[in-house]
């Protein structure tokens, strides 16, 4: 099978590799062969792979340069040719870039030997058996909107039938969205072109990491294999050799593309280590001071912690061992508790002046929003300077310039509001049945990342949230399959929120049942109200569920407290299908819990605005 259609001319071959179906490309023009990391993987080669002795680097038919460091050797491939077969044994360079499983080239060619038919275009093998079978070239075709599709039990009917008129192999690519930068950035970023060359070296700034560790604290000293990262990282001058009492373990995390990153285990200097207060700010609050604006960028850092250098006396403190010594770190590694809070602190510093009026700032995201693309441009101008002020490097394939629409922090943010990032949605849309509780631990983490799109969360999840508990023994019943399927429809039909406009009054709307609450913050846009985020809650307990006007009284109580950064200091609107609100100054006997959740109420400013149950759209 062949995952992604390319670009360009090729003709198709079948090939059998250990029993198993490669969807191929012969590409008279390619003077090597090629087999994707994925395909490797799939075909249980990666004990075959080895190290080139020098990194090859090779160019696409779309321009993209592909860097590959290992080849396999002696595949033993069995080619498929109208009935017959022949086998060959073929080496492949090994590529984390292939947009496909496999592209024979030159020596695939000079194996084989075929003939060709220039003018027909026409690609011919001669068999053992004196057959000749002839390959004819594939052709990207033009853009289709619309196209018919046939299971595979009809077409085998038709088949039968010999009702056939001609069979096609087809390879359905995805259309690319065009996305031009606006000439005035363009500009801007090409003047600022030292910017995202490859950081090296320890620059001296005002802040530095420090590691400050607990009195009388004992240090464990393990050891672990050694990574060729090693030598890029003294090459690139960020760490050392060390004389260190600490030692921290080498582990490797596997990378998407196959490869390994290596990572330091600092779980026991962590333990020591004195933690920081510096808080990261919420996801959510970063995302509502772009309101109104059209014109986004995103820049990311290159290797961000390691542009930060930790302070001269803690660096033995980052000791690792390997086979050939132990290494410390001059700048900051990933893995230290105290690593984040230090990042965002230096990015705090450096953009402090202009922080929330139109650039914030996640870690090494930096997202800048402006209202015209001429107001954009000196946005742009005002950070790249800062940045290339500090010496900080950034990394080009990552940002973004000038777009009307941006993937930000999981989000996709335009002029009409927030979404979900797609490939999320799909891969919920995807997700098989949870077969273990650490299965729907994974599918609850998921969708609770977009529980703000989601009427009523909590009270849907229920029955899963239910199954997670220490006491309750697994049972997927029909309450878990109908919460598991309601949940993935909302993530897949989820309404575009819009962005909060500090100009415009908030509506608070509130609904409980007997097993939660749900709240949606809306602000009005023409004649109708849009929806800002929802907010669900599962009833606490089984008392409180059993009143009426606990449980209202409970859901508006939840809702201020959740949109405090909103509603605090302002007036608003509170929406509810219970009368019984109108009262609750004039309550002369309550209970402690009642009498702190006016308490907390009677901060706010607002107008009740009653509505019959039916009328509303956050009931469950």
């Amino acid at each position: 099978m062949i995952n992604r259609g390319p670009k360009g001319e090729h003709f198709v071959v079948e090939v059998d590799v250990g029993g198993r179906k490669v969807g191929s490309f012969a590409d008279i023009g390619s003077t090597r062969n090629f087999i994707s990391r994925a395909c490797v993987d799939r075909l249980r080669l990666g004990d075959q792979v080895q190290p080139l002795s020098r990194t090859v680097a090779s160019t696409l038919a779309n321009k993209h340069q592909m860097v590959v460091k290992d080849y396999v050797k002696d595949v033993v491939c069995s080619f498929s040719y109208g009935g017959g077969e022949v086998r060959h044994k073929i080496s492949f360079l090994v590529s984390d870039e292939l947009p496909f499983d496999m592209l024979l080239g030159m020596y695939y060619l000079e194996v084989v030997q075929p003939q060709f038919d220039w003018d027909r275009k026409v690609l011919i093998h001669k068999l053992p058996n004196g057959r000749t079978v002839r390959l004819r070239k594939y052709k990207a075709s033009s853009l289709v909107e619309n196209y018919g599709c046939m299971c595979a039990s009809s077409f085998y009917n038709y088949y039968k039938q010999n009702c056939e008129e001609g069979m096609y192999l087809v390879f359905v690519s995805e259309k690319e969205e065009v996305v031009r930068t606006p000439p005035d950035i363009e500009s801007v970023v090409a003047t600022y072109s030292d910017l995202f060359e490859e950081p090296t070296g320890v620059v001296e700034r005002e802040v530095v990491h420090a590691i400050e560790v607990v009195p009388d604290s004992k240090v464990t000293a393990e050891l672990d294999e050694l990574r060729r990262q090693v030598k890029e990282l003294i090459e690139k001058g960020w760490i050392r050799p060390s004389a260190s009492p600490y030692s921290a373990p080498v582990l490797f995390v596997p990378k998407k593309g196959g490869t390994l990153r290596m990572c330091i285990d600092y779980r026991g200097l962590n333990a020591i280590t004195v933690k920081n207060a510096e808080p990261l700010p919420r996801i959510n609050d970063l995302l509502d001071r772009v309101q109104g604006c059209r014109y986004f960028t995103k820049i990311e850092l290159k290797s961000g912690y390691h542009q930060i250098a930790i302070r001269h006396e803690d660096q033995p403190k980052t000791a690792f061992q390997t086979r050939y010594g132990l290494y410390e770190f001059v700048v900051m590694p990933f893995g230290l508790c105290n690593a984040p809070g230090t990042f965002q602190h230096a990015m705090n510093k450096i953009f402090h002046e202009y922080l929330n009026k139109f650039i914030v700032v996640y870690l090494d995201d930096i997202l800048i929003f402006s209202r015209t693309v001429e107001e954009h441009a000196e946005h742009l101008k005002i950070v790249l300077g800062l940045l290339r002020q500090h010496q900080y490097k950034v990394n080009l394939e990552k940002c973004a310039f000038g777009r009307t629409k941006i993937l930000y922090l999981g989000h996709e943010i335009s002029a009409d509001g927030l979404m979900p990032n797609d490939a999320k949605v799909t891969s919920i849309r995807d997700w098989p049945r949870p077969q273990t509780v650490t299965k729907v631990r994974s599918f609850w983490g998921m969708t609770g990342y977009y529980r703000p799109f989601v009427k009523n969360y909590s009270t849907i999840a229920s029955p899963l949230t239910d199954l997670t508990r220490l006491d309750t023994p697994w049972e997927w019943i029909e309450e878990c399959e109908t919460a598991f399927r309601k949940l993935k429809y909302a993530l897949t039909h989820y309404e575009v929120l819009k962005l909060p406009d500090p100009d415009k009054p908030f509506v608070v709307t509130t609904n409980a049942s007997q097993y939660g609450i749900g709240a949606v913050l809306t602000q009005k846009e023409g004649p109708k109200l849009r929806p800002i985020e929802y907010m669900s809650k599962k009833m606490p307990s089984q008392k409180l569920a059993k009143s009426t006007y606990e449980r209202e009284l409970y859901a508006l109580y939840r809702a201020l407290v959740h949109w405090r950064h909103y509603l605090l200091g302002r007036f608003f609107y509170v929406r509810s299908d219970h009368e019984t609100l109108r009262w609750i100054k004039t309550q002369s006997v309550l209970s402690d819990a009642l009498k702190r959740w006016i308490q907390v109420i009677d901060m706010y400013d607002y107008q009740l605005d009653p509505i019959k149950g039916l009328e509303k759209d956050t009931s469950s």
